[in-house]
């Protein structure tokens, strides 16, 4: 098998690339934004610290590219970092509590009083 372009061998994975260009206004910003959209693989751009920072996140974009085009447009174009972009950890979820133990079944409300029957009112036998 033959790999005819290095690109081939690169495997396609999340990454996060910050340039550093002098952006000053927001025409530049514009300017800068659109030519690193345009690149293939890009999923999105953002400006970061100081507003002289490109944050382009996607998958096999080549920063080598994106910053000769920018440099073409600016004159000025730094890689500060390229990162692999982890996906979020799940966070651990949380252990049901067992369950206490049942209560004891229920007891009896009730209890038995003793009923003393004094007949009609008014009448008593002696």
């Amino acid at each position: 098998m033959k790999v005819s372009y290095l690109s081939d061998l690169i495997i396609d994975l999340q990454q996060k690339i910050v340039i550093k260009v002098p952006m000053g206004s927001e025409k530049a910003k514009s300017k800068a934004m659109k030519i690193a959209v345009a690149m293939e693989g890009v999923s999105s751009v953002s400006v970061g610290k100081d507003n002289d920072q490109l944050e382009i996140i996607g998958e096999g974009v080549d920063s080598v590219c994106l910053a000769k085009s920018l440099r073409k447009k600016f004159c000025f174009a730094d890689i500060v970092s390229v990162d692999e972009v982890k996906p979020p950890e799940p966070k651990p979820e949380p252990k049901p509590e067992p369950m206490p133990c049942p209560p004891p079944p229920c007891m009896a409300i009730w209890q038995e009083f003793p009923v003393y029957d004094t007949g009609p009112p008014g009448c008593h036998l002696m």
